[in-house]
């Protein structure tokens, strides 16, 4: 079986977020982590890969410095990584994302896709979808359990207080949630072999099948209007009541919201 998890560097909040003059996010002058739900998605591929001996390939669009995500993967178990890169390719939204890394993912192997559900510098749970689209394969989003029979994968998709479980034949693409599972720890063998391997670089130039006017911030459908680091939130409003009084008046705000 071959795997490929789509993972993405993004920034580490803690350390605040900056922009460009244009809106998007200044990647290269911010801390950076693996994304939560990507890294889920990377665990529960090499958990496949103790369970059935699959090959874990590892992709991501970024910055050179986005090397350091894939290194991190190969570092936890993963066999190769794949770093698509390239200045044309920045600034680009959810659909540009998309088509880019399903025209690299076209360059390879694969019997199974999976991505994390959304990126905390996006929240929009649109590129792993997308990708499904951009390469004709079945999608399950909302992955919080996968199991595999012979050629088909079998997903517990979460929904609300319940969830659904659905069947696909392979090749098909999952979308993971954080809740997936726990993701294991870097080794210090893992890291040391990590850094012996190498990284596969492709920029504009490899990836066929893609349309220019797809690719990059002139190829995005999507603009920023307007962007900033935290949305302030009001004091809101203090009351002091009796006790009768606060019920019926937590009752009448609950109603005029219409929450009951």
């Amino acid at each position: 079986m071959k795997i490929v998890v789509c993972i993405k560097q993004v920034p580490d909040t803690k350390g605040g977020v900056k922009f460009n003059p244009d809106g998007t996010l200044d990647r290269g002058a911010m801390l950076t982590i693996m994304n939560p739900d990507d890294k889920a998605g990377l665990e529960a591929a090499l958990r496949l890969k103790d369970q059935y001996g699959a090959e874990v390939t590892v992709v991501t669009m970024g910055l050179p410095k986005a090397d350091e995500v894939l290194r991190e993967a190969m570092a936890m178990g993963a066999d190769k990584g794949v770093l698509i890169t390239d200045r044309v390719l920045g600034g680009a939204d959810t659909w540009a994302t998309s088509s880019t890394i399903a025209a690299g993912i076209r360059n390879l192997e694969y019997d199974l896709i999976i991505t994390g559900r959304q990126a905390i510098d996006g929240d929009t749970a649109q590129v792993g979808p997308q990708i499904s689209e951009h390469l004709d394969i079945p999608v399950i989003s909302y992955a919080q359990d996968i199991k595999v029979e012979g050629d088909y994968v079998i997903v517990q998709r979460q929904y609300e207080d319940r969830y659904h479980e659905l069947k696909a034949k392979m090749p098909c693409l999952i979308t993971a949630l954080a809740e997936l599972n726990d993701p294991r720890y870097m080794t210090p063998g893992g890291i040391f072999d990590a850094y012996k391997k190498e990284v596969t670089v492709w920029g504009r130039n490899d990836l066929k099948d893609l349309d220019d006017s797809n690719i990059g911030l002139n190829g995005s459908p999507t603009k920023i209007a307007k962007a900033s680091d935290k949305v302030r939130k009001g004091s809101g409003e203090k009351v002091t009541l009796a006790p009768d009084e606060a019920v019926a008046y937590l009752m009448g705000k609950f109603k005029e919201k219409h929450v009951i």
